[in-house]
């Protein structure tokens, strides 16, 4: 008999609040609520109900994980109330999507922008800054004299050659935060990295050096300064926002003989004219006006400054509002070289370590113990979604507030240090390379984080940790117990990527189960085959998404790519249908990798045992390896315990 869902819908709905509600869709794995008020929610509430395994808030909806098959049952029955707009369906999946970007704040759409722009400069960034940390070791007199000898033994053509690695991005950064801006507002990207070489043509005079008086800007007719926006990471936006618009205008409005020529020639001559006729210096003078108010309150006396940074970044990560200090961090390093902004914020994720790490190892529940140490693990390469969404938010507030008191402390120890980073984009462990350019900064910096770490992990131990999963009185049972191993099989070609790592907090953080997931290699078309033998429990209309229940009882997820259920199936094809039997290699589908990519989503494939539970042991194959579609991917081991009698005591 079909369990009836209508009494968890309304419980559903009365915690989320039914007048809080705009409307509601659904995936595979969850129910996607845009509502008016977030905080209105109790989050905690909702968590015990009997069908929810968890809730997050991102992409402008509130989510609420329920798992595969169910969500469906227990969507139909929020529908089938009528009391909230249930608008998903084949022909309103576009509508969903709609309603959610319609109701973003407009805090939300500059992140969302902000990290659209800067995310693609950061590896570049970065890998200048470690650039910078080992010229600075290299050429360190101390270090120098080690080998018998000193800094001006090193060749002029060698220091030359260097500086083409240390110094060019910097030189030219206005020019690819135009590129990514003029990228991001769907602009020709060649465009826009033109107008941003003509902001730092070596033919108008560096900004700087006009202000500090060591150069004169030029007299445009004799009376307009023209100076050139060297660091200037404002203007740079400006400009690309100003002629990504601009460009997107004329092509709409220019006949098609002469678009090709004159589409380019406009957006660059208006864009160019427009920034140095006034609205560049204009915008210079604010970017150099916040640097000058970010850099008072690093500097607040007794690290009242760093404490406040450090203790603010983990509440501004839990909100989703960090991104916007990617372009305060940029600004600072092209104008001053020098980073103190991340290395405040960094201590936040030493902090999430030690909480990390105390419920690992202080806790009696195995479930804290399994999602701590995923969550531990991932932290150490900077990825803190698994801590915040598996541990920080999970036990009331305890560990919450250790890390942000943690983190502030250790920010405003920092501070008082004058401590400072190369660069940025690199976190907790890779992030110690940004301060090898100088000794002290390096030594500080670990001691710092090292012991934030420490001080975390003394406090950060919540009660509920404490009792274990469940007692059972075993000691006078006599136990029999029989192990069988199974696998799953890869449903795609690719190169594995381990679940913590995934771009989806809920996916990484565990809480749909365990798995494993892959990057398709092919860039076009990609085949999906059934990664074992079973019945078909879900075929998502939209072919996304594939749920296999195996003879044995197995239930299996395959997830094509991240929040794909807004593509409405154009990206996919099905070649089966729910109830259908399938052997192990049969076709499932196929889904084109280039169109997920190219709606700006992520085509990485998640393949979870959604019963996990059920498993003694569920052994992923090595992360970042490449495996055939077919090849092994989960060993899992099942241990069946059967107690065969009870002795008298």
């Amino acid at each position: 008999m079909a369990k009836n869902y209508e009494e968890e819908a309304k419980a559903i709905l009365k915690l989320v609040g039914e007048n809080n509600v705009d409307s509601v869709t659904h995936c595979q794995t969850r129910l996607r609520f845009v509502v008016k008020d977030r905080k209105a929610i109790d989050d905690k509430a909702l968590e015990k109900l009997p069908e929810v395994k968890g809730v997050f808030y991102g992409s402008g909806q509130y989510q609420v994980i329920i798992g595969t098959g169910v969500v469906n049952d227990v969507y139909a029955a929020i529908a089938k109330l009528g009391t909230v707009n249930a608008i998903y369906g084949k022909d309103d999946a576009d509508t969903a999507g709609k309603t959610s970007n319609e109701h973003k704040t407009v805090v939300q759409r500059l992140m969302a922008m902000l990290s659209g722009i800067f995310i693609p400069i950061i590896p570049v960034i970065a890998a200048t800054g470690l650039f910078l940390g080992l010229k600075s070791a290299a050429t360190n007199a101390q270090v120098l004299k080690l080998f018998g000898a000193v800094p001006s033994d090193i060749p002029a053509s060698l220091t030359s050659v260097i500086s083409v690695l240390t110094d060019t991005v910097f030189a030219f950064l206005p020019a690819l935060i135009v590129w990514s801006t003029f990228r991001y507002f769907k602009g020709t990207p060649i465009i826009g990295i033109v107008i941003g070489l003509m902001l730092v043509s070596p033919i108008l005079p560096n900004a700087y050096s006009v202000a500090d008086g060591s150069a004169k800007a030029i007299m445009l007719f004799g009376w307009l300064p023209v100076v050139g926006s060297q660091g200037s990471v404002l203007t740079a936006l400006v400009a690309g926002f100003i002629g990504a618009k601009l460009e997107l205008f004329f092509r709409r409005h220019m006949p098609n003989v002469l678009e090709q020529i004159l589409t380019p020639f406009l957006t660059m001559l208006v864009t160019f004219a427009i920034m140095i006729m006034g609205v560049g210096p204009i915008v210079h003078a604010i970017e150099s006006g916040m640097l000058v108010g970010v850099e008072a309150v690093i500097h607040l006396p007794f690290g009242i400054g760093g404490f406040l940074i450090g203790a603010a970044y983990p509440l501004m990560v839990l909100i989703g509002i960090h991104q916007t200090m990617i372009a305060i961090e940029t600004s600072l390093l092209a104008s001053t070289g020098l980073n103190p902004l991340i290395t405040l914020e960094a201590m936040y994720g030493f902090a999430n370590l030690g909480v990390a790490l105390a419920i690992f190892l202080r806790a009696r529940s195995n479930k804290a113990k399994a999602t701590s140490m995923g969550a531990f693990t991932s932290q150490l390469f900077g990825v803190s979604e698994p801590t915040l969404f598996g541990v920080l938010i999970r036990y009331n507030f305890r560990p919450l507030i250790v890390t942000v008191l943690t983190s502030g402390i250790g920010a405003a120890i920092l501070s008082m240090l004058n401590v400072a980073a190369n660069s940025y984009g690199l976190a907790v462990v890779p992030s110690y390379l940004m301060y090898i350019y100088n000794g002290h900064a390096l030594l500080w910096y670990t001691i710092v984080s090292l012991g934030t770490v420490v001080a975390a992990n003394a406090f950060a131990i919540p009660k509920e940790v404490l009792t274990p999963d469940g007692d059972v009185e075993t000691a006078n049972a006599v136990i029999s117990s029989t192990v069988s191993d199974n696998k799953v099989y890869a449903p795609v070609g690719g190169e594995t990527v381990a679940l913590d790592q995934v771009s989806d907090p809920v996916f990484a953080s565990g809480m749909m189960g365990e798995g494993m997931a892959i990057k398709p290699a092919e860039p076009g078309i990609n085949k999906v085959y059934a990664p074992q033998a079973g019945t078909l429990s879900v075929v998502a209309d939209t072919g996304h998404a594939y749920g296999l229940t195996t003879d044995d009882g197995m239930e299996i997820l395959v997830h094509l790519g991240i929040d794909t259920v807004n593509l409405k199936g154009v990206p996919f094809t099905v070649a089966v249908k729910a109830g259908q039997h399938v052997n192990k290699g049969d076709l499932l589908g196929t889904f084109d990798q280039a169109a997920i990519k190219k709606a700006g989503l992520d085509a990485t494939t998640i393949v979870l045992i959604t019963n996990s539970k059920s498993y003694a042991r569920i052994e992923p194959v090595a992360a970042d390896t490449t495996v055939q579609a077919g090849a092994d991917l989960l060993a899992v081991q099942r241990e069946d315990v059967k107690v065969e009698s009870v002795e008298p005591a």
